[in-house]
Protein backbone atom coordinates (compact mmCIF):
# COMPACT_ATOMS: atom_id res chain seq x y z
CA UNK A 1 0.00 0.00 0.00
CA UNK A 2 1.48 3.35 -1.09
CA UNK A 3 1.63 6.02 1.60
CA UNK A 4 -0.30 8.64 -0.41
CA UNK A 5 -3.82 10.14 -0.29
CA UNK A 6 -6.52 7.81 -1.59
CA UNK A 7 -9.99 8.38 -3.03
CA UNK A 8 -13.11 6.29 -2.53
CA UNK A 9 -15.04 5.66 -5.78
CA UNK A 10 -18.26 3.63 -6.07
CA UNK A 11 -19.41 2.13 -9.41
CA UNK A 12 -23.08 1.12 -9.55
CA UNK A 13 -25.35 -0.37 -12.23
CA UNK A 14 -28.98 0.84 -12.57
CA UNK A 15 -31.88 -1.12 -11.11
CA UNK A 16 -32.97 -2.29 -14.59
CA UNK A 17 -29.84 -4.46 -14.85
CA UNK A 18 -30.17 -6.14 -11.46
CA UNK A 19 -32.38 -9.05 -12.67
CA UNK A 20 -29.78 -9.85 -15.32
CA UNK A 21 -27.01 -9.62 -12.69
CA UNK A 22 -28.93 -12.02 -10.44
CA UNK A 23 -29.34 -14.50 -13.31
CA UNK A 24 -25.76 -14.34 -14.68
CA UNK A 25 -23.83 -13.40 -11.56
CA UNK A 26 -20.35 -14.37 -12.65
CA UNK A 27 -20.68 -12.63 -16.03
CA UNK A 28 -22.05 -9.36 -14.68
CA UNK A 29 -19.81 -9.28 -11.60
CA UNK A 30 -16.73 -9.88 -13.77
CA UNK A 31 -17.97 -7.12 -16.06
CA UNK A 32 -18.27 -4.73 -13.12
CA UNK A 33 -14.68 -5.40 -12.08
CA UNK A 34 -13.28 -5.23 -15.60
CA UNK A 35 -15.14 -2.07 -16.64
CA UNK A 36 -14.42 -0.23 -13.38
CA UNK A 37 -10.72 -1.01 -13.84
CA UNK A 38 -10.76 0.07 -17.50
CA UNK A 39 -12.49 3.33 -16.58
CA UNK A 40 -9.92 4.17 -13.91
CA UNK A 41 -7.03 3.28 -16.23
CA UNK A 42 -8.47 5.38 -19.07
CA UNK A 43 -8.89 8.50 -16.93
CA UNK A 44 -5.47 8.04 -15.35
CA UNK A 45 -3.92 7.98 -18.82
CA UNK A 46 -5.85 10.98 -20.16
CA UNK A 47 -5.80 13.18 -17.04
CA UNK A 48 -2.53 12.29 -15.35
CA UNK A 49 -0.55 10.46 -18.04
CA UNK A 50 0.07 7.94 -15.29
CA UNK A 51 -0.86 4.57 -13.83
CA UNK A 52 -2.84 4.71 -10.60
CA UNK A 53 -3.21 1.97 -8.02
CA UNK A 54 -6.62 0.70 -6.94
CA UNK A 55 -8.17 -2.01 -4.81
CA UNK A 56 -11.68 -3.01 -5.92
CA UNK A 57 -14.21 -4.68 -3.64
CA UNK A 58 -17.57 -6.12 -4.72
CA UNK A 59 -20.64 -5.60 -2.54
CA UNK A 60 -24.07 -6.88 -3.54
CA UNK A 61 -26.41 -5.67 -0.79
CA UNK A 62 -28.21 -2.67 0.64
CA UNK A 63 -28.74 -2.14 4.36
CA UNK A 64 -32.09 -3.96 3.94
CA UNK A 65 -30.31 -6.93 2.30
CA UNK A 66 -31.81 -6.17 -1.10
CA UNK A 67 -29.82 -7.09 -4.21
CA UNK A 68 -27.71 -4.11 -5.31
CA UNK A 69 -24.34 -5.06 -6.88
CA UNK A 70 -21.70 -2.32 -6.88
CA UNK A 71 -17.94 -1.89 -6.75
CA UNK A 72 -16.06 0.07 -4.09
CA UNK A 73 -12.68 1.28 -5.36
CA UNK A 74 -9.93 2.72 -3.18
CA UNK A 75 -7.76 4.67 -5.64
CA UNK A 76 -4.41 6.42 -5.19
CA UNK A 77 -4.48 10.21 -5.48
CA UNK A 78 -2.01 10.20 -8.36
CA UNK A 79 0.08 7.67 -10.19
CA UNK A 80 3.37 6.62 -11.68
CA UNK A 81 4.06 8.66 -14.83
CA UNK A 82 4.08 6.67 -18.06
CA UNK A 83 7.83 7.19 -18.46
CA UNK A 84 8.36 5.81 -14.94
CA UNK A 85 10.46 8.83 -13.93
CA UNK A 86 8.13 10.81 -11.67
CA UNK A 87 5.05 10.65 -9.48
CA UNK A 88 2.08 12.48 -11.03
CA UNK A 89 -0.26 13.66 -8.24
CA UNK A 90 -3.97 14.36 -8.63
CA UNK A 91 -5.65 17.39 -7.15
CA UNK A 92 -6.02 17.22 -3.40
CA UNK A 93 -9.82 17.11 -3.29
CA UNK A 94 -10.52 15.88 -6.82
CA UNK A 95 -9.60 12.69 -8.64
CA UNK A 96 -11.44 12.68 -12.00
CA UNK A 97 -14.71 14.34 -13.19
CA UNK A 98 -17.52 12.22 -11.78
CA UNK A 99 -20.04 12.87 -14.57
CA UNK A 100 -17.48 12.07 -17.25
CA UNK A 101 -16.43 8.87 -15.44
CA UNK A 102 -20.08 7.86 -15.15
CA UNK A 103 -20.65 8.23 -18.90
CA UNK A 104 -17.50 6.31 -19.79
CA UNK A 105 -18.35 3.57 -17.27
CA UNK A 106 -21.86 3.30 -18.74
CA UNK A 107 -20.60 3.06 -22.32
CA UNK A 108 -17.94 0.46 -21.50
CA UNK A 109 -20.34 -1.60 -19.39
CA UNK A 110 -22.99 -1.70 -22.12
CA UNK A 111 -20.34 -2.67 -24.70
CA UNK A 112 -19.21 -5.52 -22.43
CA UNK A 113 -22.78 -6.76 -21.93
CA UNK A 114 -23.47 -6.61 -25.69
CA UNK A 115 -20.44 -8.82 -26.37
CA UNK A 116 -21.58 -11.22 -23.65
CA UNK A 117 -25.08 -11.36 -25.13
CA UNK A 118 -23.77 -12.04 -28.64
CA UNK A 119 -21.52 -14.73 -27.20
CA UNK A 120 -24.50 -16.55 -25.68
CA UNK A 121 -23.55 -15.76 -22.07
CA UNK A 122 -27.16 -14.84 -21.24
CA UNK A 123 -28.81 -17.85 -22.86
CA UNK A 124 -32.00 -19.00 -21.13
CA UNK A 125 -32.53 -15.66 -19.37
CA UNK A 126 -36.36 -15.53 -19.47
CA UNK A 127 -36.60 -11.85 -20.40
CA UNK A 128 -34.46 -12.43 -23.50
CA UNK A 129 -36.78 -14.94 -25.16
CA UNK A 130 -37.88 -12.00 -27.26
CA UNK A 131 -35.00 -11.33 -29.71
CA UNK A 132 -35.48 -7.57 -29.29
CA UNK A 133 -35.51 -7.63 -25.48
CA UNK A 134 -31.78 -7.06 -24.97
CA UNK A 135 -31.73 -4.13 -27.39
CA UNK A 136 -34.68 -2.52 -25.57
CA UNK A 137 -32.99 -3.02 -22.22
CA UNK A 138 -29.72 -1.52 -23.49
CA UNK A 139 -31.53 1.52 -24.90
CA UNK A 140 -33.44 2.09 -21.66
CA UNK A 141 -30.35 2.07 -19.42
CA UNK A 142 -28.33 4.11 -21.93
CA UNK A 143 -30.72 7.01 -21.38
CA UNK A 144 -30.48 7.18 -17.57
CA UNK A 145 -27.73 8.49 -15.33
CA UNK A 146 -25.61 5.76 -13.76
CA UNK A 147 -24.73 6.56 -10.17
CA UNK A 148 -21.02 7.03 -9.61
CA UNK A 149 -19.75 8.39 -6.32
CA UNK A 150 -16.29 9.69 -5.51
CA UNK A 151 -14.74 11.49 -2.56
CA UNK A 152 -11.28 11.88 -1.01
CA UNK A 153 -11.42 9.61 2.01
CA UNK A 154 -7.89 9.08 3.27
CA UNK A 155 -4.74 11.16 3.67
CA UNK A 156 -2.38 8.37 4.69
CA UNK A 157 -2.07 4.69 3.83
CA UNK A 158 -2.47 3.75 7.49
CA UNK A 159 -6.06 4.98 7.38
CA UNK A 160 -6.65 3.10 4.13
CA UNK A 161 -5.54 -0.16 5.72
CA UNK A 162 -7.73 0.43 8.78
CA UNK A 163 -10.71 1.14 6.54
CA UNK A 164 -10.14 -1.87 4.31
CA UNK A 165 -9.73 -4.11 7.34
CA UNK A 166 -13.17 -3.13 8.59
CA UNK A 167 -14.87 -2.97 5.22
CA UNK A 168 -13.68 -5.60 2.77
CA UNK A 169 -14.84 -8.70 4.64
CA UNK A 170 -18.23 -7.50 5.74
CA UNK A 171 -21.21 -9.75 5.16
CA UNK A 172 -24.69 -8.61 4.24
CA UNK A 173 -26.03 -8.82 7.79
CA UNK A 174 -23.82 -8.89 10.86
CA UNK A 175 -25.10 -10.36 14.12
CA UNK A 176 -24.72 -6.96 15.78
CA UNK A 177 -27.49 -5.56 13.55
CA UNK A 178 -30.05 -8.21 14.53
CA UNK A 179 -32.29 -6.76 17.24
CA UNK A 180 -35.02 -9.36 17.70
CA UNK A 181 -35.78 -12.88 16.48
CA UNK A 182 -38.98 -14.85 16.84
CA UNK A 183 -40.62 -17.73 15.01
CA UNK A 184 -42.57 -15.30 12.84
CA UNK A 185 -40.30 -12.26 12.39
CA UNK A 186 -36.75 -10.95 12.44
CA UNK A 187 -35.99 -7.29 13.17
CA UNK A 188 -32.65 -5.76 12.27
CA UNK A 189 -31.11 -2.31 12.12
CA UNK A 190 -30.73 -0.72 8.69
CA UNK A 191 -29.33 2.81 8.80
CA UNK A 192 -28.91 4.93 11.90
CA UNK A 193 -31.82 4.17 14.23
CA UNK A 194 -34.04 2.83 11.44
CA UNK A 195 -35.09 -0.83 11.50
CA UNK A 196 -36.91 -3.28 9.27
CA UNK A 197 -38.86 -6.44 10.12
CA UNK A 198 -39.32 -9.41 7.79
CA UNK A 199 -40.45 -13.01 8.18
CA UNK A 200 -37.67 -15.63 8.48
CA UNK A 201 -38.14 -17.02 4.97
CA UNK A 202 -37.83 -13.56 3.44
CA UNK A 203 -34.70 -12.92 5.49
CA UNK A 204 -33.10 -16.17 4.30
CA UNK A 205 -34.09 -15.48 0.70
CA UNK A 206 -32.51 -12.02 0.86
CA UNK A 207 -29.40 -13.32 2.58
CA UNK A 208 -28.61 -16.22 0.23
CA UNK A 209 -28.84 -14.03 -2.88
CA UNK A 210 -25.53 -12.47 -1.76
CA UNK A 211 -23.62 -15.76 -1.80
CA UNK A 212 -20.97 -15.37 -4.50
CA UNK A 213 -20.25 -17.96 -7.22
CA UNK A 214 -17.83 -20.68 -6.17
CA UNK A 215 -14.22 -19.52 -6.40
CA UNK A 216 -15.17 -15.92 -7.19
CA UNK A 217 -12.70 -13.28 -5.93
CA UNK A 218 -14.52 -10.29 -4.45
CA UNK A 219 -11.31 -8.26 -3.96
CA UNK A 220 -9.08 -7.42 -6.94
CA UNK A 221 -6.17 -5.08 -7.57
CA UNK A 222 -5.51 -2.72 -10.47
CA UNK A 223 -2.53 -0.81 -11.82
CA UNK A 224 0.21 -0.16 -9.26
CA UNK A 225 -1.45 -2.52 -6.80
CA UNK A 226 -1.37 -5.31 -9.38
CA UNK A 227 2.31 -4.82 -10.32
CA UNK A 228 5.04 -5.19 -7.73
CA UNK A 229 7.64 -3.70 -10.08
CA UNK A 230 5.65 -0.50 -10.69
CA UNK A 231 4.68 -0.22 -7.03
CA UNK A 232 8.31 -0.45 -5.90
CA UNK A 233 9.28 2.21 -8.46
CA UNK A 234 6.52 4.51 -7.18
CA UNK A 235 7.79 4.02 -3.62
CA UNK A 236 11.28 5.00 -4.72
CA UNK A 237 10.02 8.20 -6.35
CA UNK A 238 7.88 9.08 -3.34
CA UNK A 239 10.70 8.37 -0.92
CA UNK A 240 8.29 6.55 1.35
CA UNK A 241 8.63 2.85 2.15
CA UNK A 242 5.61 0.60 2.09
CA UNK A 243 3.82 0.16 5.39
CA UNK A 244 5.12 -2.88 7.30
CA UNK A 245 2.65 -5.64 8.09
CA UNK A 246 0.88 -5.20 11.43
CA UNK A 247 2.68 -6.64 14.44
CA UNK A 248 -0.46 -7.10 16.52
CA UNK A 249 -1.90 -10.58 17.02
CA UNK A 250 -5.07 -11.75 15.34
CA UNK A 251 -6.87 -11.44 18.69
CA UNK A 252 -5.84 -7.79 19.01
CA UNK A 253 -6.88 -7.01 15.43
CA UNK A 254 -10.23 -8.76 15.93
CA UNK A 255 -10.86 -6.69 19.07
CA UNK A 256 -9.93 -3.45 17.26
CA UNK A 257 -12.28 -4.23 14.37
CA UNK A 258 -15.26 -5.77 16.16
CA UNK A 259 -14.90 -5.02 19.87
CA UNK A 260 -14.99 -8.77 20.64
CA UNK A 261 -12.42 -9.97 23.13
CA UNK A 262 -11.92 -13.69 22.55
CA UNK A 263 -9.78 -14.02 25.67
CA UNK A 264 -12.80 -13.62 27.99
CA UNK A 265 -16.05 -15.53 28.31
CA UNK A 266 -18.86 -13.66 26.49
CA UNK A 267 -21.37 -14.77 29.16
CA UNK A 268 -19.62 -13.86 32.43
CA UNK A 269 -16.66 -11.73 31.31
CA UNK A 270 -14.13 -13.90 33.14
CA UNK A 271 -10.82 -14.72 31.44
CA UNK A 272 -10.69 -18.13 29.84
CA UNK A 273 -8.63 -20.69 31.70
CA UNK A 274 -5.44 -21.36 29.82
CA UNK A 275 -5.28 -24.95 28.70
CA UNK A 276 -2.01 -26.71 29.43
CA UNK A 277 -1.02 -30.29 28.61
CA UNK A 278 -1.57 -32.68 31.50
CA UNK A 279 1.68 -33.93 33.05
CA UNK A 280 2.51 -37.59 32.49
CA UNK A 281 2.95 -39.22 35.90
CA UNK A 282 4.62 -42.31 34.55
CA UNK A 283 5.38 -43.97 31.28
CA UNK A 284 2.62 -46.13 29.79
CA UNK A 285 2.98 -49.86 30.47
CA UNK A 286 5.10 -51.75 28.01
CA UNK A 287 3.21 -53.84 25.51
CA UNK A 288 3.38 -57.53 26.41
CA UNK A 289 4.07 -59.83 23.48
Amino acid sequence: MLDVPHFHVVFTIPAELRPLAAFARRVVFDALFEVAARTLRAFARSRLSATVGATLVLHTWTRKLEFHPHIHAIVTGGGLARDGERWSPSQRAFLFPVKAMSKVFRAKMLAFLRRAYRGGRFAHFPDFQDPEAFARLARSVANVDWHLYAKPSFDRAKHVLEYLGRYTHRVGLANSRILDVSESAVTFRTKGDATTTVDPVTLLRRFVQHVLPRGFHKIRHVGLYASQRKRVRAQELLGRPALPPPKSSWRERLFALTGRDVSVCPACGCPFVRRLPLPIARAPPARVA
